[in-house]
């Protein structure tokens, strides 16, 4: 295979200082290969193999991990301070190329997995080949490979290449409501090891935990998002002490739970009294994946500049009442936060209005995490679609409730709850249904 070493350079990157060699193959794709530390002897050197994925890697995209998987990568390399990353840029589309994996992609929008899509255009489901990557650690002086990866194919092809994969370590991410059902598809029909992380039930709690089955069947309503509402209470239903003191009522693997439905939606949205009060950041940082839209509802913004939701780790929305002030609004805005004014409602923002404006935001999916009152008044107009509650084997007595009066004066016109499951995470059970 005619490959030859084209440039070398110190690249800095948000994972810290690699060494970039770049190879050209005599066909004219170019391999990267980003170098932490000295390989030395090349033994049980740390490696990623990675396919070129543009909308991923570079436009963001949720309709695959490749994002997430890249940059995961590259932190764990870094954070050893030895290892490799090969970036394959020839591997558009599991090898077809960028324009017919668009092309699969509108396949896959009236209803084809990513294997039938791929397939259905005529090339094989993964026309990838790893000899040029292989001849690439080989050049590097790579002798034997801790590799990241979910993919057999790279163990069998590197073994067969001559390099030792000395074992595979699970490059899993936290699946979303866009990506979850290509990522079954990647372990079903290609033989890809848990790519959405493990299961739910079966297994302690991971970095990444499948958290579909707490999401339902994501049927969005007309002209809204998809509401799934979450929080976490006490075993006599209370959802901070009478200080407003939450922290923590729920273990760290419920946690972590949150933070994988976090990464599963498309935006998070608390009220502004949970905004001041808890001063979350709403971002994801427990598991692998990517952080959704932060949307604050406040009604006057009078939520202070200082708040986590404005720190710019992730994009923010402000959805407001004609009762805010102009030059509030410039302020926000100048500092990138979305602010947009919907019609005001009874306690505040109208909720309807707000869900409105949010889906011709592009938001499909939204998980509310509260407080109290925001609890309520979702409950109160009817716009739940998938309920998940963290139960914690601990009782405070008085204390905040999650839920308020929703004027209910008979039992039979209570919230009924379908479709219901049971989980446990570390000593906390998680309770989802479908809010009929």
């Amino acid at each position: 295979m005619s490959l030859r070493e084209v440039a070398t350079l110190p690249l800095g990157t948000t994972s810290g200082e690699f060494e970039l060699r770049a190879f050209e193959l005599g066909s004219g794709p170019v391999y990267l290969a980003l170098v932490r530390g000295h390989i030395g002897d090349g033994r049980s050197v740390l490696t990623r193999l990675h396919s070129e994925c543009l909308t991923g890697d570079a436009l963001g995209s949720l309709r695959c991990d490749c994002g997430p998987q890249l940059r995961e990568a590259g932190r764990e390399i870094a954070a050893e301070g030895r290892g490799v990353l090969v970036y394959a840029t020839d591997q558009e589309g599991r090898g077809i190329g960028l324009v017919n994996k668009l092309r699969a992609y509108m396949l896959q929008e009236n209803g084809a997995d990513t294997v039938e899509a791929n397939c259905r255009l005529g090339f094989p489901p993964d026309a990838r080949t790893y000899d040029a990557a292989a001849r690439c650690l080989d050049l590097l002086g790579v002798r034997s490979v801790r590799l990241l990866t979910n993919n057999p194919n790279k163990v069998e092809a590197l073994t067969r290449a001559g390099i030792d994969v000395e074992r595979t370590i699970p490059l899993q991410t936290s699946p979303h409501v866009r990506n979850v059902e290509y990522l079954q598809a990647k372990e079903a029909r290609l033989g890809h090891v848990a790519p959405a992380g493990v299961p739910l039930d079966g297994n302690p709690i991971g970095e990444a935990t499948n958290v579909a089955p707490l999401l339902g069947r994501r049927c969005a309503p007309a002209g809204r998002p998809y509401v799934v509402l979450k929080y976490a209470q006490t075993i006599d239903g209370r959802i901070a002490t009478q200080r407003g003191d939450a922290k923590w009522i729920s273990s760290e693997a419920e946690r972590r739970i949150s933070h994988g439905l976090r990464a599963a939606c498309d935006a998070v949205l608390v009220g502004v009294g949970t905004a001041i009060i808890d001063d979350p950041q709403l971002t994801v940082r427990m598991v692998p994946g990517s952080s959704p839209l932060r949307v604050v509802l406040d009604s006057t913004l009078r939520l202070p500049s200082t708040a986590h939701v404005f720190d710019g780790e992730a994009r923010t929305v402000a959805l407001t009442t004609s009762s805010s002030s102009k030059e509030r609004r410039a302020v926000l805005r100048a500092r990138a936060v979305g602010v947009h004014v919907v019609d005001a409602g009874p306690r505040g923002v109208d909720l309807a209005s707000a869900l409105q404006t949010l889906r011709a935001l592009g938001v499909g999916s939204l998980l509310v995490e509260g407080g109290a009152r925001v609890i309520t008044s979702f409950f109160a107009e009817k716009l739940v679609d998938r309920l998940v509650v963290g139960i914690a084997p601990t009782i405070m007595g008085t204390g905040v409730e999650a839920v308020g009066d929703l004027g209910i004066a008979s039992v039979a016109e209570s919230v009924r709850l379908t479709n219901r499951s049971v989980h446990q995470a570390g000593g906390d059970l998680l309770v989802a249904a479908d809010v009929s």
